[in-house]
């Protein structure tokens, strides 16, 4: 693939994740195997409030070709094929969801040294097509999506954005919701690895004059364990603790709690993935 610019969709992902990655209030269990034939299965099961649920994954990589099919505890059966390369610089994306037979997708992303392109197609008689593009390089990306509705004959969704990328840090821009609402994020890392980050990030609504700032960061204690902090102006507080147990096996505790309504309960959660 080009070493160009990031498509659309990464812009900004990097404040979302570590606002958002890893922060549960389920309790959840899952465990990964690996077959001699190269198929991965992960078994999973969740736990939310009182509604247990579960699937399980298998994936399997030949070549190019990588395949995921998911089957949930309703029965769902959720494939997805990614195939690389098929035209040069390509990587396509083909999925469905059974008994649902409307919900299939097919997407395209082409890969330039400066540019980046993406079309998604749903794959029923009124199709959805979504489309972005992204320009610049791997440090400074400008970039646009939109999403068209062909039974209306009308564009749903458009956003555009900007981010700059340096060694040690990461801004970007967003310009959403048809225009009604614009993000704006930083991240600083805090060493070479970048184990310990702090970010802020602002969203403004235009249409409600409401404004919601939240700062965050992660902290690697040592080398096996990662402390996350968040907080944001009307008074969320989320924390999480994450060590990892062995290579690639983490547990993870993290909890949510209301600094303004102290009645509450703070919620907890508690994940724990075993791979080999």
């Amino acid at each position: 693939m080009s070493k160009g610019p990031a498509l659309f969709s990464d812009i900004g992902k990097k404040a979302k994740d570590l606002l958002t990655k890893d922060y549960s209030c389920d309790h959840k269990f899952s465990i990964s195997t690996y077959s001699d034939a190269g198929v991965a299965l992960t078994s999973t099961a969740v736990k939310k409030g009182g509604l247990s649920t579960g699937d399980v994954a298998a994936q399997y990589k030949y070549k190019n070709t990588l395949i995921d099919v998911k089957v949930d505890t309703e029965s769902n059966i959720s494939t997805t094929l990614t195939v690389l390369e098929i035209l040069p610089s390509t990587k396509t994306i083909a999925s469905f969801k059974l008994p649902n037979y409307n919900s299939g997708k097919l997407e395209v992303q082409y890969f330039h040294d400066h540019a980046t392109f993406t079309t998604a197609v749903a794959l029923n008689k009124y199709p959805a097509v979504d489309l972005s593009a992204t320009m610049g390089t791997p440090s400074i990306v400008f970039g646009a999506e939109a999403s068209y509705e062909t039974t209306s004959g009308s564009f749903i969704k458009y956003n555009a954005g900007f981010s700059v990328t340096k060694p040690d840090s990461s801004a970007s821009i967003i310009l959403a919701d048809k225009g009604d609402t614009i993000r704006a994020s930083y991240v600083h890392h805090l060493d070479q690895l970048k184990r310990s980050s702090a970010v802020g990030e602002i969203t403004r609504r235009f249409s409600t004059n409401e404004n919601t700032f939240t700062v965050g960061g992660s902290c690697a204690v040592d080398p096996l364990t990662v402390v996350k902090a968040k907080l944001n102006n009307h008074g969320k507080l989320g924390a999480l603790l994450q060590h990892e147990l062995k290579p690639k096996s983490v547990l993870t505790i993290s909890g949510e709690f209301d600094t303004k309504a102290l009645e509450k309960h703070p919620r907890f959660g508690l994940v724990l993935a075993l791979k080999p």
